[in-house]
């Protein structure tokens, strides 16, 4: 009598090769019920801003000029900041407890991730934008020449860049701790150069060299933009196509640098 055995088959993740929006969506839906559960990250990303500029407008209250010099490249670096922070500890939480490999071993490709969690968090920033930007303008009295429409824009573009950074960044650290660790090597540099303290041309030529790489200087160039001229202008649309491109480009690394796992 023959006995015949059957090969043993290994269940693999199904290839998937664009990105679906069923599939992106999802990702999405599931995050945000995640966060729906999290009240203190969602004041960490909601009202940290609104708080951090009601300060500052009350330390220069004997001067509120300076308010005005300063406030609206806040604006954009405040949500940057946050966004940036809460993104990739979210993100490394998914790949710590295990979520990450879990997920990846459906038909989920690591684009429809990263999609995903842009999504979900791009929607945050956009309430995140108009809470501070109307407490700014509305109730602080930013007093800004442009539109409020366009003020808004670059806050949600500098939002996104920090969710993008924060999504890029998590796919490198091994513990919460070190995803904090990156914000000195990511963020400080870049809040140093922007231009915020001094103007770029006034800056050493390297320093002004590699201010001009950086996303968060065409971002502040982009609010002081909207601080002096009353029209949208050439200047103002391409810093805010730079920091949109960089923050697409940034996304685009996390998905092809993601991992499942810690190492």
């Amino acid at each position: 009598m023959t006995t015949t055995t059957s090969p043993t088959t290994t269940l693999r993740p199904v290839p998937t090769s664009a990105l679906s929006i069923a599939r992106t969506t999802a990702t999405a839906a599931r995050v945000l019920r995640q966060l729906r559960h999290d009240p203190r990250t969602i004041a960490l990303m909601l009202l940290v801003p609104c708080v951090m500029l009601f300060l500052l407008r009350y330390v220069f209250d004997g001067n509120p000029r300076t308010f005005d010099n300063i406030g609206a490249s806040l604006l954009g670096i405040f949500p940057l900041i946050t966004m940036f922070l809460v993104t990739s500890i979210a993100t490394l939480r998914e790949r710590t407890s295990g979520t990450l490999e879990r997920l990846l071993a459906m038909p989920l490709g690591k684009g429809d991730l990263i999609a995903g969690y842009a999504l979900a968090f791009g929607t945050l920033a956009i309430i995140q934008s108009a809470l501070a930007t109307g407490l700014a303008l509305w109730f602080l009295g930013l007093d800004v020449t442009g539109s409020p429409w366009l003020l808004l824009l670059v806050a949600l573009l500098d939002a996104l860049l920090g969710t993008a950074l924060g999504l890029f960044v998590s796919a490198f650290a091994a513990s919460e701790f070190q995803a904090v660790q990156f914000m000195p090597a990511v963020i400080f540099p870049q809040l140093l150069l922007c231009g915020l303290f001094t103007p770029r041309d006034n800056m050493h030529p390297a320093l002004e060299a590699i201010s001009n790489v950086l996303p968060m200087s065409y971002a502040v160039d982009g609010m002081n933009e909207v601080l002096k001229h009353t029209d949208m202008t050439a200047n103002f649309v391409r810093d805010a196509l730079i920091v949109a491109g960089c923050a697409l480009l940034v996304l685009g690394l996390g998905a092809a640098t993601l991992r499942r796992r810690t190492a």
